[in-house]
């Protein structure tokens, strides 16, 4: 899960991308590799320590909406800055990838942070990833960035999933109108102008907030709801995609 550019809804859709494919049957696993700025520990609702195994010394995953986590946030004090020099986000990376049990997982969702850095870099080198998606919000100075993100996965050959549009629009709860707040249809053009995916549309919705700030993702608070049905439709074609 990626983004060239911060703050457009990646970590809400990579928790809620990871519940829904839990609900379509999968062994899903959700490692936060947001290095200086985690937050799963929040939108997954993990407020204890992760237990260490001291017959590997490996660190046990914390499962939250039938989902295997592991997040720095949940060893780091909340207001602790990982003030990390390349070397050692690297080094702590290696530890998410090969120092956490995870079992058997069908799918590993990837939280990366915003940018084409040492994370990135990181994983394209040492994992062999089955695909990335490119999240987005409708506006040019996004798509500026997720473009570059895009490329970034391209060079390294690795498979472009596609591209989701986030806070696409508003969706009026008495009406039913939909209002384009930031636009409307930017993730699409690009996706077609970069002959890639189109995974679809994540509306606006106070409960995306309200489920990220209590841990309990929208797919899992609210799963009738258009937004749910929205990241269910994502994870469905990214389900279809992996198993292709």
């Amino acid at each position: 899960m990626a983004s060239g550019k911060g703050g457009v809804g990646k970590s809400t859709l990579a928790a809620n991308l990871a519940v829904a494919l839990v609900r379509l049957g999968q062994k899903v696993g959700l490692l936060d590799a947001d290095i200086y700025g985690p937050s799963q520990q929040v939108m997954m609702g993990i407020d204890e320590k992760p237990f260490v195994d001291k017959s590997d010394n490996k660190l046990l995953t914390i499962e939250r909406h039938g989902v295997r986590v592991a997040t720095l946030g949940a060893v780091m004090s909340a207001d602790q800055p990982a003030a990390w020099r390349g070397p050692m986000v690297m080094k702590a990376v290696d530890q998410l990838l090969g120092g956490v049990r995870w079992g058997r997982l069908d799918v590993l969702v990837v939280d990366l942070p915003p940018g084409t850095g040492d994370v990135q870099l990181t994983l394209t080198q040492r994992v062999s990833l089955s695909g990335a998606v490119i999240v987005t919000t409708p506006q040019e100075v996004a798509l500026i960035d997720a473009r570059k993100g895009l490329n970034l996965f391209r060079k390294s050959s690795i498979p472009l999933l596609g591209i989701v549009e986030n806070m696409s629009y508003y969706l009026c709860p008495q009406c039913g109108r939909e209002e384009a707040i930031f636009t409307r249809g930017g993730g699409r053009r690009t996706a077609e102008a970069l002959q890639v995916p189109f995974l679809g549309e994540i509306p606006l919705d106070p409960r995306i907030v309200i489920g990220g700030d209590s841990g309990s993702p929208i797919v899992a608070l609210a799963p009738e709801s258009p937004a749910a049905r929205a990241y269910l439709g994502v994870a469905e074609a990214v389900a279809r995609s992996l198993a292709g």
